[in-house]
């Protein structure tokens, strides 16, 4: 974890370094049984473009996110608010400043992304800066710039990728196996050939579901917790994702759906209602979620109250 003022994690930083260490140990697994089913140069060349395309989406995390998210990265003189928001805590927790960005949806979100802390976005949509007030967007920011300093970010965005290169793997393994079994795939000899990469690839897929949830729903309270003792006011995040997760409900499912391959990075998933996707969800409750701001306030000798009067919202962004 890199050092800012941010409070430190340590079963976050014991998570991290587990969901690391699985997953590295998965993909030398998929390698090797690669190399003896597709035979040692196939399988060699199949792991270095693996290893390839991981270090790219590593290279490219924000960029990536940024576009999936059709975001524009946008100056101090067009969100001068936000800017100046994110400068004081930036300054505050003693940390560089990530580049900033605003995607143009009425999905009230934000997320972090990046490869370290001074690689690294905070982006926020239109839909949040038009919805909470000024010390609930101080709440958010603060609570994605914990991503940036406790590098989670990176891990997740490296563990979200795990399913992908296994599956090339995967693949590339059962096209060498097929053409030196003779490069039919309706002979006897193709049978079991599928059902070994169909339970091989059901494997990889439990396993890196399980290593990426065991860190995904703790990254998110480690994240709250460390925003609201930055800020001071876990309140104001408090109220932020409230009034989140209630807007995210009545967004329109089409647009929920087009948000889905976001919902690891974001603050709170687009998932309305409950249903198996907020059961196997990357995020802890609502309710989880304010439990610990509610202890957190405790500690700090301030009441939850929950949320704050109508006032000024958030800032504006660049024109639309």
């Amino acid at each position: 974890m890199s050092r800012t003022r941010f409070a430190p994690d340590h079963g976050l930083t014991a998570r991290m370094t587990a969901t690391m260490f699985l997953l590295g140990l998965l993909f030398v697994a998929v390698v090797v049984g690669a190399i003896l089913f597709a035979g040692r140069g196939l399988g060699l060349i199949i792991g270095i473009a693996a290893l390839g395309f991981v270090w790219w989406q590593w290279w490219n995390s924000d960029k990536l996110a940024l576009k999936a998210m059709k975001a524009r990265v946008v100056s101090p003189q067009e969100a001068p608010e936000l800017h100046a928001m994110i400068d004081r805590l930036c300054t505050l927790a003693d940390m560089p400043k990530p580049t900033v960005a605003i995607a143009y949806t009425n999905l009230p979100n934000a997320f972090a992304t990046g490869r370290s802390p001074s690689h690294s976005a905070v982006c926020v949509t239109t839909g949040i800066l038009d919805r909470l007030t000024l010390e609930e967007l101080e709440g958010v920011l603060a609570h994605e710039l914990s991503h940036v300093a406790h590098r989670d970010v990176m891990v997740m965005s490296l563990a979200s990728t795990a399913g992908i290169i296994t599956g090339m793997v995967l693949r590339g393994a059962q096209f060498g196996g097929l053409g030196m079994l003779g490069g039919r795939r309706d002979d006897r000899s193709g049978v079991p050939v599928w059902l070994l990469i169909l339970l091989a690839s059901i494997v990889v897929y439990a396993i890196s579901f399980v290593a990426t949830k065991m860190l995904s729903r703790y990254r998110e309270l480690a994240a709250d917790r460390a925003g609201a003792f930055m800020t001071g006011n876990p309140s104001a995040l408090a109220s932020a994702l409230t009034k989140i997760s209630g807007e995210i409900a009545v967004i329109p499912k089409k647009d929920l759906r087009a948000a889905e391959p976001m919902n690891a990075l974001f603050i709170a998933p687009a998932v309305a209602g409950v249903s198996w996707k907020t059961l196997t969800s990357t995020h802890p409750s609502l309710e989880q979620r304010l439990a610990q701001l509610a202890q957190v306030a405790t500690e700090l000798g301030r009441p939850l109250d929950g949320g704050f009067p109508s006032g000024p919202t958030g800032p504006a962004g660049p024109p639309r």
